[in-house]
């Protein structure tokens, strides 16, 4: 094993900062011990080095494989600039691994690429023995010509072997279900592709280039090349969707406890551990399955339709009776949640399911469902690879039937949330079932438990042990960083505007005062300004009551946000209207004259729904004393106090970089923090960041900006007067 600071060799700038070196000497530690790590560090501290330097010397000296990972695509550009800039001080092999969707060549879905890629598997294993058999044929024939008499018996058999074989390619040539780029990857020379896929940190795009322009299949190329490499950046699913996770530990060529795994981003680690965790069933796959169940004669066929048909009867009513006056008309084709949970008992889809179902017992029914699902499946996948459909047919027997069997045994468990959900189609309101998953640890703890380690990074994972509960973390390293940069360079002003409550949002008074601290804050800044709202809605209301002099860009839901984001710095004196739920408050650089001023406007909070609610109950009843208050501060208050945090870090991100960051809201103040008692989030912030807050009234922020860039000589034209 390697010294304890052999890792400063992978450090590819003259010197890190010193927190940095720091951080590197604790993260090594901890990987030898196999603990993990709960690191929070300022925006643009540098924690990616910090984090993949000591994981990249650690994962060589003992064999592991270090992935890197995150949900913010920005953020993975970053990873591979550093990756190559690592590459250039010691050598490593890299890989950047982006999901199948985005890297087909021919546009096909995950089942029929599968048996696509087996079809032409097997085609290309009957060439290579077609081939074999051949020059074998050839030597029989000599000898057989010679005088051989046995190895003309010989060749007999072999010619009869040799026409099965032709026969079988020739069907599965005629039945055009081969994929001719992945029949390229098999057939032909790969050395190439690899010698340049190592000499360099490719991108996902550059590999789809390279091997489109070969007739290859760049996905799978980079599959068959990803085993023992030192370094894998992806995204988020290959590690959350268990499904995949097992396949990516496979095409690494590591077990789980060889691999370790950094997370950037790491506070949105719980909402994608839902997402991954959610299961959905649409009413159009159970009217799927009993159209398939019609037409199959077999003695299972009548018991699943019966399980299915009661399941599919149940969904439609529990939703048409949720409907009040007018309710059916006004859905829209966005899909809208129906509350079915019961506090006390089973949820009333659940109700509704027992009292329609009829028959021998529904588990018995939805085991014959099941049988019957998974020979439906072969039998679709062998026809498709036999050449007699054209495309790989998906079973939705075996789709609703796995998830009816999921629903009544996992409705009832603690940290599942049963709903029901509508939307308008083509055909009328259609409907669909979904469970919820509110726990992420149920997601996340196993993962963390079968990894060698794990580093969660990101600029507002505090509080610790809210973090280490929310996610199963067992005793973790932890260390905080806070602005590394020089105090004197940033403010940090607190107005004590009124509370912007949703009760007060469309009171004049308060849009007035509110819409004259942002232009004060844009006029007052010399340069760009980034303005966050509580929603979209709130930003596009004060960019219509923007009358500045500064050109003002709306953020809206659907744009991208690259774009909006090149135009925005691109311009010299411009205030960017957005939401802090939006993609623009983390993950995105706004470095130097970027944007010089951030106003978070108002507390972000989420728009509290049955979702919202059943998460504070499951966090309340998994961490909390019985009073209500663990549900209401893991769900809802620290996830909004660190909204607010990242959106502040969008500004100030080196030290020669300077700015000013304005929190317009009361609630923000340490001064009105008694008067306002539980409504105030100020005793939310890590104590540091509260000790910089200025609390300020709304008619002197104006005085306080313009002294502030005053002093850092930022004015290169005349400076605006009060």
């Amino acid at each position: 094993m390697s010294t304890s600071d052999d890792h400063r060799r992978y450090f590819p700038y003259e010197e890190p900062y010193d927190h940095q070196v720091d951080a590197m000497g604790r993260i090594r530690e901890a990987l030898v011990e196999e603990r993990d790590v709960l690191f929070e560090g300022g925006c643009g501290t540098g924690k990616t080095l910090a984090s993949l330097v000591p994981a990249l010397e650690y994962g060589r000296a003992a064999g592991k494989t270090v992935v890197i990972t995150t949900n913010v695509h920005q953020q993975m550009r970053q990873f591979i600039e550093e990756a190559r800039a690592i590459a250039e001080a010691e050598p490593i092999r890299a890989v950047v691994f982006r999901g199948k969707a985005s890297m087909c060549h021919i546009d096909v879905g995950y089942e029929e690429c599968q048996a696509l890629r087996d079809t032409t598997r097997e085609l290309v294993d009957k060439e290579r023995d077609i081939a074999e058999l051949e020059q074998r044929e050839d030597e029989l024939l000599e000898a057989s010509k010679a005088g051989n008499g046995e190895a003309a018996g010989a060749r007999g058999t072999v010619l009869e072997e040799l026409e099965d074989l032709e026969a079988g390619a020739e069907a599965i040539r005629e039945g055009e279900n081969v994929c001719e780029r992945y029949y390229n990857n098999l057939t032909a020379d790969t050395d190439a592709f690899y010698g340049w896929l190592y000499e360099d940190v490719r991108t996902p795009d550059e590999i789809y280039e390279y091997a489109h322009e070969r007739d290859r299949c760049g996905y799978e190329l980079l599959k068959e090349g990803m085993e023992g490499v030192d370094l894998v950046i992806c995204n988020y699913h290959h590690l959350l969707d268990p499904m995949i996770r097992e396949q990516f530990f496979r095409w690494i060529g590591r077990d789980p406890e060889d691999v370790v795994v950094i997370f950037d981003e790491a506070h949105n680690i719980a909402d994608a551990a839902r997402d991954h965790a959610t299961r959905t069933l649409a009413e159009r796959t159970l009217d799927g399955a009993l159209d398939e169940l019609e037409g199959v004669e077999d003695a299972r066929a009548a018991a699943a339709a019966n399980v299915v048909g009661a399941f599919r009867d149940a969904l439609v009513e529990t939703y048409e009776g949720s409907f009040g006056f007018g309710e059916r008309e006004a859905v829209d084709e966005e899909w809208t949640d129906v509350a079915i949970d019961n506090e006390t008992g089973r949820d009333d889809l659940s109700v509704a399911f027992l009292r329609t179902y009829t028959g021998q017992g529904f588990a018995a029914d939805l085991e014959e469902a099941l049988a019957l699902g998974e020979e439906l499946d072969r039998r679709y996948e062998r026809a498709y690879k036999e050449g007699e459909t054209t495309s790989r047919k998906e079973c939705p027997t075996l789709t609703a039937a796995g998830f009816i069997e999921r629903w009544m045994e996992s409705g009832v468990e603690a940290g599942q949330y049963p709903v029901a959900g509508v939307r308008r189609s083509e055909t009328g309101v259609v409907g669909r079932a979904e469970l919820y998953t509110c726990l992420p640890r149920q997601v996340t703890e196993p993962l963390f438990e079968e990894l060698h380690g794990t580093i969660l990074m990101s600029a507002t994972l505090r509080p610790f042990d809210v973090t280490e509960d929310v996610l199963g973390l067992e005793d973790p390293l932890t260390m905080a960083y806070g602005e590394q940069f020089p105090e004197s360079r940033r403010r940090t002003y607190a107005v004590e505007t009124p509370a912007l409550f949703a009760s007060q949002r469309d009171d004049p008074d308060v849009q007035r005062s509110v819409g004259d601290v942002v232009e004060d804050a844009v006029r007052f800044t010399p340069g760009n300004t980034l303005a966050f709202f509580p929603s979209y809605a709130e930003a596009e209301r004060y960019y219509h009551r923007f009358s500045g002099e500064s050109t003002p860009f709306l953020d809206e839901p659907g744009t991208r946000a690259e774009d909006l984001r090149q135009e925005f710095v691109a311009a010299e004196d411009a205030v960017l209207f957005t939401s802090l739920w939006g993609t623009l408050a983390e993950g995105v650089s706004f470095d130097d004259d970027d944007a010089r001023s951030v106003v978070v406007v108002g507390v972000p909070y989420p728009h509290l729904d049955d979702r919202i609610e059943a998460v504070q109950r499951a966090y309340e009843g998994a961490f909390g004393d019985g009073e209500g208050d663990a549900g209401w501060r893991y769900a809802v208050e620290i996830p909004t106090v660190r909204k607010t945090r990242q959106a502040l870090g969008r500004v100030v991100r080196a030290p020669e970089d300077f700015g000013v960051r304005v929190l317009v809201d009361e609630r923000y103040t340490g001064s009105k923090r008694a008067e306002l008692g539980e409504y105030s989030v100020y005793p939310s912030f890590p104590p540091e960041e509260r000790s910089e807050h200025i609390d300020v009234a709304p008619e002197k922020l104006k005085f306080a900006m313009l002294n502030f860039y005053g002093d850092m000589d930022a004015w290169n034209e005349e400076q605006p007067s009060p």
